[in-house]
């Protein structure tokens, strides 16, 4: 039986994340077992459907651990679990049952770092009922969207809590106890294939989660409301919703309702007809019929006014215009999203919005959170910035690590707009590496503020006449105390760190951390 590095089997560790409140970590450290999963059965017949047990669940992963500790926890939850390590048996089991809840790996081999979306297209096709859930140690915020959009129950980013395999099972459970299984399935109807927007970047938990919502509302033809401060991608996210929307082949028209003056908004967006107003020469139809069949994007709403916002109403409410200047009404088919980066409900307390529209308007309301609050993607963004200069004919481009600490550490008030602007700022200015000093000033002297108090604070904690530490010390006693934290997973500590598995790896060789074990972690750490 295979140890790994704390002494521990790999079943050992399984039966230990039964436990509510582990964590699920991909490792990889572990070679596989030898699986035999659907060797010498009959083949599956279709007609055996109505039979089949409907609490049957399938964990995909090529990582023995992880695989064996999520069926573990279904199990104990009752289920009748059957395991695959790659995509290849993945679709054999799926032709030879039916399954209820499947739990697959994204990457599950080297060579394709997208197999789980197959996997999860051929079981939405092929067994639309089943629940599909996909598991990454790689995710990222576009990952989540492009996952539940195209058709997953759910995204979970390793390492992930046994709560979380435990919550997904028993809303399943409950699910498959209020309804009888229905064999109708509209077969011309197939699932978006997989893409990615590649200006939704973000790694945070706070912004994954936000794209799952956005996955699952594209699907409908529900309005949305985004609210978000200036900068933090409202538009973006729109087109987001209506390029996975049934509506996504049909026009997107985008309108900033804040740069258009409140006596032509209304002609803007209906249309007029000649002879309506002065200079109205032609008639002419507006953005919302342009729009007809997909979306129309209204930016800045609160700044419309309150005339404006009762024709808008009757728009949504009735589904027709009327053009300025014209008795009769047109039937138009678009879905709206708004956006404002004001507070709507404040707005609508003091009398600048109506409340009838407010509540037409947000039937689902997503907020982008401001980029100081998930500073987790602030260099992902930064570095997707360079890729564009790079494709655009300039030179490629790095960050020190002084830079990186000085974007993290500013708050960025005008969010990912003003972040873009301050990279292809510093971008034209270095020499293919971005240095403090290429960065803008606020951003310079924002950091070195900071670094005042932190290094003011840490004298008042620790006292003058500490020892002061070598820069591979400070680096040695960090990699140590993380890998106490995370329980000596170096996947996550790797995570936590910022940096690749193999770079964690050659630092730990580097500081001969590599025999350390987390109980001795921690005692090193209480007592170094």
């Amino acid at each position: 039986m295979p140890e790994s590095q704390s002494g521990k089997s790999p079943f050992m560790v399984a039966g230990a994340a039964a436990r509510a409140g582990d964590l699920i970590q991909d490792t990889k450290t572990f070679p596989l077992k030898e699986d035999a999963i659907g060797k010498g059965e009959e083949p599956f017949r279709q007609g055996d459907l109505q039979f089949a047990n409907k609490m049957k669940a399938l964990v995909v992963d090529d990582d023995v651990l992880i695989r064996s500790n999520v069926a573990e926890v279904l199990r104990n939850d009752g289920w009748e679990v059957c395991e695959a390590e790659s995509a290849e048996e993945a679709f054999e089991m799926l032709h030879r049952d039916c399954w209820s809840l499947v739990f697959c790996d994204v990457r599950l081999s080297d060579k394709n770092n997208e197999e789980g979306y197959a996997v999860l297209r051929s079981f939405t096709e092929e067994q639309p009922e089943a629940q599909i859930v996909l598991m990454t140690g790689h995710g990222s915020a576009v990952g989540a969207l492009d996952a539940v959009s195209s058709g997953a129950y759910d995204y979970l980013m390793k390492p992930f809590d046994v709560k979380d395999v435990q919550r997904i099972a028993q809303a399943v459970r409950r699910g498959i106890e209020k309804r009888a299984r229905s064999a109708v399935t509209d077969a011309s109807l197939s699932p978006p294939v997989y893409t990615s927007d590649i200006d939704l970047i973000g790694v945070s938990a706070a912004f994954v989660e936000l794209m799952k919502l956005v996955g699952r509302v594209a699907g409908t033809n529900l309005p949305v409301l985004i609210t978000g401060e200036s900068g933090t991608g409202k538009e973006i996210v729109a087109r987001a919703i209506h390029r996975r929307s049934l509506r996504g082949a049909k026009p997107f028209v985008a309108v900033n309702c804040g740069a258009i003056p409140s006596e032509l908004i209304e002609s803007e967006l209906f249309g007029h007809v000649r002879g309506s107003f002065t200079g109205a020469t032609v008639d002419r139809k507006g953005l919302w019929q342009e729009a007809d069949g997909g979306t129309v994007f209204l930016d800045e709403i609160t700044e419309t006014s309150l005339a404006f916002q009762v024709k808008l109403l009757r728009a949504l409410q009735e589904g027709e215009i009327r053009r300025v200047g014209s008795n009769q009404t047109l039937r138009v088919d678009v879905r709206v999203i708004a956006a404002t980066n004001r507070d709507p409900e404040q707005e609508m307390r003091e009398g600048r919005f109506r409340q009838d529209l407010l509540y037409r308007l947000n039937a689902v309301t997503v907020h982008l959170p401001p980029l100081r609050e998930r500073r987790e993607d602030i260099l992902p963004l930064a570095r997707y910035f360079g890729e564009c200069m790079a494709a655009a004919g300039a030179s490629p481009i790095g960050f020190s690590i002084d830079a990186v600490r000085m974007l993290e550490n500013y708050d960025w008030p005008g969010n990912i707009r003003e972040l873009e602007n301050a990279v292809v700022r510093a971008a034209a200015l270095c020499d293919q590496v971005v240095r403090p000093e290429d960065l803008p000033d606020r951003v310079r002297n924002c950091s070195k503020v900071a670094m005042n108090e932190l290094v003011a604070s840490e004298r008042e904690v620790s006292g003058a006449d500490e020892e002061l530490l070598s820069l591979a010390e400070v680096e040695s006693r960090h990699i140590f105390l993380v890998l106490a934290r995370t329980g000596g997973n170096k996947q996550a500590a790797a995570r936590v760190l910022g940096i690749d598995r193999t770079t964690l790896q050659r630092k730990l060789e580097r500081y001969n951390l590599e025999q350390a074990e987390p109980d001795d972690m921690a005692a090193k750490r209480q007592h170094g």
